[in-house]
């Protein structure tokens, strides 16, 4: 699991307000583009004398320095205008390339972009219409619209050969057109990476609302869309949410009467593993046009940790369930995979769907995985479910 996030030490910190900022470990860059760029330095020993002697008529806008214990920075500090902010070693693995999020308020340092990581997701707000059960990000009731500034900033930073991007939240179309716009800007600044989105798809259940974004005609944007039953009154008692059935299925239809890419998520618990079978069969009978299906183990964090016992049941005991939902999908040759669950307590004719999907940043192993065969094709668990529960049928291949 990777630290993300966390306090720092601020020395010159004349920064007023958060700001991205680029890593470049080459304190030679440009002094023309030191404006949006932190000089990251992970031996300050080796590098002194070359920082010390750095032209300053255009700083950085901060020198990150990874070090423990702090170096004597009082020759830095009077010859050097940047900010100079200090990182524990749990930022070690930063590099060239990434971007990272300054708050010289606290102060505290997030990490935005990681160059190497296989997707980057961007947290667009926190509020959200649901209260789902099982939320990993509880929603609040707060004006946070200045991340959907800092989002479009950021991905004009983000470099344009990456891969993939998502976009979640909270309920990113709670901002309407500016959601629009945001989608536009991937588009004309990152115009060959993939985009996940991660919506309920209720706000499409306007059939304009939907037009608009497909107008926008991003050439590979996919929206993740929950429906977590056949059953109306099961899937709103999930969401925490009166009518959201009704319009996630309008949504999903106008999105795909427009010809946008669409997944489904089935989250699987004690709330929805009793219909996942019907639910299975009501999507390949009525949405059968849906581009892929998802079906997904819990994430225990957030909203869950609280209703742990009313959602939890161990995934051995659901297998042959699993089972039997995924051939339903593909007799109707719908495009199916299997996130967020460990290889050794599923049944052997799903592996061809099975994915690694849990991010690296907090994808951890029990102690008993290492002798596993089969552990680099598994994608292991939330480290937050290491802490809580996790299967008693846990068996290294």
């Amino acid at each position: 699991m990777l630290k993300l996030a966390g306090p720092v030490l601020a020395k010159n910190n004349t920064l007023t307000r958060p700001t991205l900022v680029r890593l470049t470990t080459n304190a030679k860059h440009p002094e023309p583009l030191r404006k949006n760029t932190a000089l990251l330095v992970k031996n300050f020993d080796h590098v002194k004398e070359e920082i010390l002697s750095l032209q300053q008529s255009r700083p950085f806008a901060a020198i990150l320095i990874i070090a423990n214990p702090i170096p004597d920075l009082a020759e830095l500090i009077i010859r050097n205008r940047s900010n100079i902010y200090f990182l524990n070693h749990e930022f070690a693995y930063l590099e060239n390339g990434d971007i990272v999020r300054l708050d010289p308020i606290q102060p505290r340092i997030s990490v935005a972009y990681r160059g190497r990581a296989p997707s980057n997701s961007i947290l667009l707000t926190e509020r959200c219409n649901h209260l789902c059960l099982m939320c990993s990000q509880p929603p609040k009731n707060v004006d946070d619209s200045w991340l959907l500034e800092e989002a479009l900033e950021l991905i004009r930073m983000i470099p344009p050969e990456t891969q993939n991007i998502g976009i979640t939240g909270g309920e990113p179309t709670i901002y309407g057109d500016g959601f629009i716009r945001l989608i536009s800007t991937a588009k004309h600044n990152l115009p060959s990476t993939t985009v996940d989105v991660l919506t309920n798809g209720r706000a499409f259940h306007d059939e304009s609302y939907a037009r608009e974004l497909a107008e926008v005609k991003h050439p590979a944007l996919r929206l993740g869309i929950p429906l977590y039953s056949d059953d109306p009154v099961r899937h709103n008692y999930v969401v925490q949410s009166t009518g959201a059935f009704d319009e996630t299925l309008r949504g999903i239809l106008n999105l795909k009467r427009h010809g946008l890419c669409v997944e489904i998520r089935v989250v699987i618990h004690k709330e929805t593993v009793s219909r996942l079978l019907q639910t299975c069969q009501f999507i390949a009978r009525n949405l059968l046009f849906v581009d892929h299906v998802a079906l997904m183990g819990l994430e225990i964090t957030g909203f869950t940790r609280a209703n742990l016992d009313k959602l939890w049941i161990d995934p051995y005991e659901y297998r042959d369930v699993l089972s039997d939902a995924i051939a339903i999908l593909k007799a109707y040759g719908i495009h199916c995979s299997v996130y967020n669950h460990q290889l050794c307590i599923l049944n052997r004719d799903i592996d061809d769907v099975y994915r690694k999907s849990i991010s690296d940043w907090k994808n951890e192993y029990l102690p008993q995985c290492g002798s596993c065969a089969r552990k680099s094709d598994c994608g292991g668990f939330f480290s937050s479910q290491i802490k809580y529960r996790y299967s008693a049928h846990i068996s290294p291949f």
